[in-house]
């Protein structure tokens, strides 16, 4: 039986070790492009979003987990699509035709925008709006308002009414023959550089790799664009474009993942990004929107439907009080009483109190005040940077007065008393309370 134990004790030493291991570790890095906030992977945007306030210049920025119609209009966004039968067949012309229909109903209600001068920023590889939020969007830069779209994909809904097909515009891949591996240490290691135009940013280049940068924004002569190429690589092909529309402007980047972790972590490229952004407008409130990536707030909880219904969430939080109850009845029942310990005395006040009063009996504070110019020397050494205090240099005592910004005829004051203090035979209470509070002056004006 002693054996058997042993070998039981060893299976299990081995499988506790081997838990560990696995638990501690190292995990792979992830590249996946989540462009998400919360994120700190290689392509999250958690580095963007922490610095875009100073980017923008402003205080006010929200992160929005609402569709873009309730956002721009606060109201949800109507259901276009009839109801189904199971016995009846619909054919999809007949149903987007319905849909467009009920859309041109809805826009001509004109509900009115939420009132605000907030710009909108989407970072995502695939930016999708339906019809209305299409509309919604238009009218909310023809008010005057700026909007933002990092994204290699406009059109994800594949549909005609789609914002690149609004504005005349389509994002192509520069290479669809390329592997698109996104860990830039992997497969081919081919380079692009983009190049930022305009005034005080010509020539300016920074270089990604092709997974990264491989899409391009072009033009359709579908309508007249107003606007700019505000970047572009080598051949001249945008990755930056400002279209501008009513009071507004719309600016279109084919390159998002040019605004994750990795590239604004990398000195050479974390300034296209920011420039990128630069354009808008500095001062106003900005959404910055993660319904597309995250989807509404709160949704992800496992307890979503039992929080959601009245009934469900009364019983739900009842078991939890009766859980608690039952065990604090439990615990008290079973366990036994623990006595109080009274924690030790602080008496470093005391003793403290008791050196000073050791110090202050007699008519001489010599050593006191030698205590206090020697800790006013490591002061200065660790304040200033000065390794050897000279108070007898003149260069020295210039050094300082310019260090602190306290007047040099404050400085040699101070320098005098202090001197007195260290030659003095005997040192009187008065000449002690002159040279603490010329030295606690210049601790305060030294800040």
């Amino acid at each position: 039986m002693t054996t058997f134990r042993w070998y039981l004790l060893g299976i299990m030493a081995l499988f506790g070790g081997y838990v560990a291991l696995e638990y501690y570790r190292p995990k792979p890095l992830d590249w996946s492009p989540t462009l998400s906030s919360k994120d700190k992977i290689p392509y999250g945007t958690y580095v963007l979003l922490d610095v875009l306030p100073q980017v923008l210049g402003t205080d006010s920025v929200a992160n929005v987990r609402l569709p873009i119609f309730n956002q721009l209009l606060g109201s949800e966004e109507p259901q276009l699509r009839t109801g189904r039968s199971e016995n009846v067949t619909f054919d999809n012309d007949s149903v987007d035709a319905a849909n467009d229909a009920a859309a041109a109903t809805l826009e001509a209600t004109s509900l009115p925008m939420v009132a605000t001068r907030a710009q909108y920023i989407f970072i995502n590889q695939e930016f999708a709006a339906s019809r209305l939020e299409t509309n919604a969007l238009l009218r909310f830069v023809a008010q005057g308002h700026d909007v933002f779209i990092a994204a290699e994909d406009f059109s994800a809904s594949r549909r005609a009414g789609s914002l690149a097909d609004t504005l005349g515009f389509r994002t192509y891949p520069v290479d669809s023959t390329l592997a698109r591996v996104l860990a830039p240490g992997l497969g081919r290691r081919d380079s692009v550089a983009l190049h930022l135009l305009g005034a005080g940013a010509a020539g300016a280049a920074f270089w990604f790799n092709t997974s990264a940068a491989g899409y391009r924004l072009a033009l359709t002569k579908r309508r007249a664009h107003q606007g700019a190429t505000l970047a572009a690589d080598a051949q001249g092909r945008p990755v930056l474009l400002r279209l501008d529309h009513g009071r507004g402007h719309f600016y279109l980047c084919s390159v998002p993942l040019a605004f994750g972790n990795y590239w604004l972590l990398r000195p050479r490229t974390a300034d296209f990004a920011f420039a990128a952004l630069s354009a808008l407008p500095a001062g106003r409130p900005v959404w910055w929107d993660e319904y597309q990536k995250q989807g509404r707030a709160g949704e992800q909880s496992v307890l979503r439907v039992v929080l959601g219904h009245p009934a469900l969430r009364t019983a739900y939080y009842l078991l939890l009080a009766t859980g608690l109850l039952f065990v604090l009845v439990e615990a008290r029942r079973r366990q036994r009483i623990i006595p109080v310990i009274k924690p030790l005395p602080n008496t470093t006040l005391l003793f403290t109190r008791t050196v000073a009063g050791l110090y202050q009996q007699g008519r001489n504070h010599a050593r006191i005040a030698e205590k206090k110019t020697a800790l006013f020397l490591d002061y200065l050494r660790t304040r200033f940077h000065e390794p050897t205090p000279d108070l007898a240099d003149d260069a020295f005592r210039e050094r300082l007065s310019q260090k602190a910004g306290v007047p040099r005829p404050r400085v040699d004051e101070l320098v005098r008393l202090i001197n007195f203090a260290r030659t003095a035979p005997a040192v009187t209470d008065r000449e002690l309370l002159i040279l603490s509070r010329a030295i606690q002056d210049f601790k305060r004006e030294s800040r």
